[in-house]
């Protein structure tokens, strides 16, 4: 096996890098608290950045050359030649004015799934929706806090998702033509494996393993989601590791969002980080399809 090797990658410091993605050779992530997108080039080191008037917790890209994100203002259309957004949907404007979107990504049938995050930590109040390809809006989940981290197996009949308070990976029975969920279970119990920590983004490889980044952890660690036990955890010099997703022209390198912990000497912070020699590949991005 291959030595594993950590580096940081690109030159921008992020307030709080989050939601990253591999897409047509490219890492895309949010800073969320920066109000941005961020598209890198590894292999240049070329980095594009658009930035909005709202929060954005999470990007993904469509089928032609757009972009869907999803933050304060609900989800928006934005085509980066034109530099034109269209407002798609914003379920709690008026009910949850408290609330912004968080982490999302498309399952593999292309719709597109984000949730909601209470920036006061009202237990409860949040949720987590599916954009259909027709354009509707559907709540999913109910009643959580944080909602964060998806990803599906590769058989697409298991959807795996974080509300970071519960301190827990759920997986549900997943019904790819309708985009059902059903049959909620935890398959990783966190704190019972000793994490203090918060469990945050997450992707998964190909052999099915779940890779998960701890939010104040400073690591990402990856779990058979099985049996519910950790497998292998790589360490980083900053606490705050948000999210990860593989890439690479293999999809066998591992992209590490991070955010800037105040009062931290921590001169990394709000890097992105490359993992290299792990061994394992993960399972390309699905652009939304509607």
């Amino acid at each position: 096996m291959a030595e594993v090797s950590i580096q940081t990658i690109g030159k921008r410091v992020s307030q709080w890098g989050e939601g990253p993605i591999w897409w047509e050779g490219c890492l895309h992530y949010v800073d969320i608290k920066g109000q941005a997108i961020v598209r890198l080039d590894p292999q240049t080191g070329a980095e594009t950045v658009w930035e909005f008037d709202e929060q954005v917790g999470t990007v993904v890209p469509t089928q032609g050359d757009a972009y869907l994100y999803a933050g304060d203002l609900g989800i928006t259309r934005f085509d980066p030649n034109t530099g034109k957004s269209v407002r798609l949907a914003d379920p709690e404007a008026e009910m949850r004015p408290d609330n912004r979107f968080n982490d999302g990504k498309c399952d593999p049938a292309g719709r597109f799934w984000a949730g909601t995050i209470s920036q006061v930590k009202k237990k409860g109040s949040a949720a987590c929706y599916m954009l259909d390809l027709d354009g509707e809006l559907m709540e999913q989940i109910e009643n959580v806090t944080n909602s964060n981290g998806l990803c599906w197996s590769a058989d697409a009949k298991t959807m795996y998702y974080i509300d970071t308070p519960s301190q827990s990976v759920t997986a549900y029975d997943f019904n790819l033509f309708s985009g059902q969920i059903s049959n909620a279970r935890t398959c990783v119990d966190t704190a019972a494996l000793g994490y203090t920590s918060s469990p945050d983004g997450m992707t998964i490889d190909s052999e099915g393993k779940l890779w998960v980044a701890f939010c104040h952890g400073g690591c990402v660690v990856r779990f058979d989601p099985d049996n519910g036990q950790k497998l292998q955890q790589v360490d980083f010099p900053c606490v705050e590791t948000t999210a990860c997703a593989f890439g690479g022209p293999n999809l066998e390198r591992l992209f590490v969002t991070t955010g800037i912990k105040k009062d931290a000497d921590e001169p990394e912070a709000g890097r992105v980080f490359v993992v290299d020699g792990l061994g394992v590949k993960g399972v390309p991005a699905v652009p939304y399809a509607g």
